[in-house]
């Protein structure tokens, strides 16, 4: 329950970023979590549902039926979208019943299952389609009661079977950007809830092993776990950072700050930050003659863009390797280049790379949210420079970055 307890920021930064409802829970169908959206949709106030029967958002002719459905769904734990070939229906507070859509997404957190809902209020769709309908009866009757002056109207009958196509060929793509966009945030909201689960748990049981070293001379073993909870609080924050870089480039609130920094500045913050991750063997080459330049750019987004390129050059490659890190200067524009000798890219997937929640198969098993590339992309295009790579399977990969070392404005 501690995720989902009111001060939890975690739950509720997710879930308020996004628009449609979401309803979390637990076996006995007692409601533990809802965002603001499902309040707007049912009509409650903040947290008034919380610790409700999942019956009371469900009308009362469905309940017996329901529950049955609900427990056969626990048993089987996978996830599925409701309501395939039949119509769903909600009940706000006021009593008033209303058409629904709901995805149902199962996952377990600190050893308790939950089943998490996406719900959206579907009334303008079915009034749309009641226009459809209604469109179509009009036609019909239209045909018969003109058929003798077939002649004279034909032209008015084609501008009408055309406006039926268009208005159906728009619901149709209407429908298929929501199933898309539904899908979308149903993997969001998996890959969230498995990402956090790991670090969460590391979390956990190191901060139960150091209440165990109670003794000087155990110490070392303190701050052995004291270390863990550190680096795993600070992968989930980057995981945070990451989501929020997300949000405010979509919604265009993405903005930048130029200041004339060395250059050398940024990449002994990202050096440093990256010995801590090196395993063992492994070791960076240090650019060369970097110490006297000096360039203007935004430093957060160059250190956000470096940090990424590097932590995954380590995260891909083996023990005793070597991560080459080069810079070059030529007609005002910067390069770094970033050479591993990693596992590489499969060929067939590599077109796919800066997509985003996008993870090739040989790296499926790793930690990640397959966003970081796509997020780095879109900052450097939007500040003027670019990204590119090479790589070759089971040989490694090579990851360059392009910017104008003078700002360039582009509002």
């Amino acid at each position: 329950m501690k995720v989902f307890e009111k001060n939890n920021n975690i739950f509720k930064l997710l879930s308020e970023a996004i628009s449609e409802g979401i309803i979390v829970v637990n076996e006995n169908q007692v409601i533990v979590a809802t965002n603001g959206s499902a309040n707007n949709i049912f009509g409650y106030e903040t947290d008034e549902l919380i610790g409700e029967d999942l019956n009371i958002l469900i009308p009362k002719k469905h309940h017996t039926s329901h529950k049955h459905h609900f427990k056969g769904f626990v048993n089987h734990s996978e996830k599925r979208h409701m309501g395939a070939g039949r119509d769903l229906y909600g009940i706000r507070k006021d009593g008033s019943m209303f058409p629904v859509e709901a995805g149902l997404n199962p996952f377990a957190i600190y050893g308790n299952n939950y089943v998490m809902a996406l719900v959206i209020d579907i009334t303008l769709r079915k009034e749309q389609e009641e226009q459809i309908q209604d469109l179509n009866a009009r036609l019909e009757q239209r045909i018969e009661a003109r058929t003798e002056e077939l002649h004279h109207t034909i032209q008015e009958l084609q501008e009408e079977v055309a406006l039926r196509m268009e208005a159906e060929a728009k619901t149709k793509e209407s429908l298929k950007k929501e199933r898309d966009l539904n899908e979308l945030k149903t993997k969001f909201l998996s890959l969230v809830s498995h990402e956090f689960k790991t670090p969460l748990s590391g979390i956990l049981t190191s901060a139960t092993l150091t209440g165990k070293y109670k003794e000087t001379e155990q110490q070392e073993k303190r701050e052995k776990h004291l270390d863990t909870i550190k680096n795993k609080v600070k992968y989930l924050d980057n995981i945070l950072n990451d989501f929020l870089s997300i949000e405010r480039l979509e919604t265009g609130k993405a903005t930048y700050k130029f200041s004339q920094f060395p250059l050398s500045k940024v990449i002994n913050e990202v050096v440093y930050d990256a010995n801590m991750l090196l395993k063992d063997g492994q070791r960076i080459n240090y650019p060369k003659d970097i110490d006297e330049h000096v360039i203007e750019f935004d430093e957060k987004i160059l250190e956000l863009v470096l940090s990424n390129l590097m932590n995954n050059a380590i995260k891909y490659s083996g023990e005793h390797t070597t991560i080459d890190l080069q810079v070059y200067y030529e007609n005002n524009i910067l390069t770094i280049t970033i050479i591993d000798q990693g596992r590489g890219i499969p060929e067939k997937e590599q077109n796919f790379i800066f997509k985003r929640y996008f993870r090739a198969e040989n790296a499926l098993l790793d930690q990640g949210t397959g966003i970081g590339l796509n997020i780095v992309k879109s900052h450097l295009e939007n500040l003027g420079g670019s990204i590119t790579f090479t790589s070759k399977e089971n040989e490694g990969s090579t990851f360059s970055i392009t910017i104008p070392i003078t700002h360039t404005d582009k509002s």
